[in-house]
């Protein structure tokens, strides 16, 4: 799918330009030298290329899995709309009397996330967590007893299938990481609903910095006695060299073409000094990738980008109710640094399960 993108919005792709080129460091500057402590393991997906369990089937959700009220929303309502003019010789309003068109963004409280779903490009707009020392301490979720579901809290028609997956090249990206919620089994077993995936490039993106950079949330928490991460996909511009125009083009898989691939991916840390103060200061880190290979020897700092530039491109707002005497750069209080594991042997062993 391509879009030409209007004028308005190449200030996002300048801003964005080290990430949407995969080059320039951003505000690397002021990154310490302090290296991420030892820590928590990375997520291991499930081996590329295998079958879905079920190809091809609607699979129902657990019993064990129980949805909260917010996963079926109907979305909003006209009633807050003034009554129409009696002098008026048309009645707009009308329209609702047959249905809202929308856009709906059909909501899900699970136990360890909250997401957003975009019925348009059948990925989430966005997914929340929250990690803890607690909370990854705890080891009572294995994923070897979690399956990949198609979400039925969402209408048929704009599910994203497990079939669209099947052979398309990309991975089923979880956006909250299965690893992050080992906490408990059923926690787990929600990370694997496809309104918490996009499609992701494996080798290379998934099954290595991705994960090295989720890796790098969890580690926050020998530092930060709460971080919060939000997730989620983005559809950037680059410009055609052909006649110097900004376009947005993306692949859409499936058979019909049902799931968009996004371009990029976003992560908002905030890292909290005192979980629940209101008065607490948080270290915020917005960063934006490309779904893409990455060297795992880029700096993670490469892709840092101010959190406004994420808010322009996604058309969502992440931090308008914390005041900015509140507010600390991430990557001024320490180092935005992974620590790179040998990835693909885990991969293997998992494979072998």
């Amino acid at each position: 799918m391509t879009q030409v993108v209007p004028n308005g919005f190449l200030f996002v792709c300048y801003t964005l330009v080290g990430v949407c080129t995969g080059a320039a460091a951003t505000t690397a500057m002021f990154i310490h030298n302090r290296p991420p402590p030892p820590g928590i393991e990375i997520d291991t997906p499930p081996p590329p290329g295998a079958a879905p369990p079920g190809f091809g089937a609607r699979l129902p959700p657990p019993k064990a899995i129980a949805t909260s009220p917010l996963a079926s929303n109907p979305g909003p309502t006209p009633s807050s709309l003034p009554p129409p003019n009696p002098a008026s010789p048309v009645n707009p309003a009308g329209l609702f009397e047959y249905g809202f068109p929308g856009p709906v963004a059909d909501l899900a409280a699970r136990q360890a996330l909250i997401s957003s779903f975009d019925r348009r490009t059948r990925n989430p707009h966005w997914v929340a967590e929250h990690i803890t020392p607690a909370s990854l301490a705890q080891r009572d979720g294995d994923r070897k007893n979690s399956t990949f579901l198609e979400d039925a809290s969402i209408p048929e028609k704009f599910q994203a299938k497990l079939k669209d997956y099947f052979r398309s090249g990309y991975d089923r990206g979880h956006q909250v990481p299965a690893a992050d919620c080992k906490w408990s089994q059923k926690a787990m077993d929600e990370t694997f609903y496809l309104s918490n995936m996009c499609p992701q490039v494996g080798d290379g993106f998934n099954r290595d910095y991705w994960a090295h950079f989720e890796d790098f949330c969890r580690r926050l928490t020998v530092r930060y006695p709460s971080v919060r991460v939000v997730t989620g996909p983005l559809y950037l511009p680059k410009k055609d060299p052909a006649d110097n125009k900004w376009y947005v083009k993306y692949e859409v898989i499936g058979s019909p073409p049902n799931v968009a691939v996004p371009t990029h991916f976003y992560k908002v840390i905030y890292a909290e000094e005192r979980e629940g103060d209101p008065k607490g200061k948080v270290a915020l880190g917005a960063f934006v990738l490309p779904n893409a290979v990455i060297p795992n020897d880029k700096p993670l700092s490469d892709f840092e980008v101010p959190l406004d530039a994420v808010e322009r491109a996604s058309g969502l707002e992440f931090a308008n109710k914390l005041p900015v005497t509140r507010r600390k750069r991430l990557c001024a209080e320490m180092s935005c640094a992974m620590v790179i594991k040998d990835y693909a042997e885990r991969q293997k062993a998992f494979a072998k399960k």
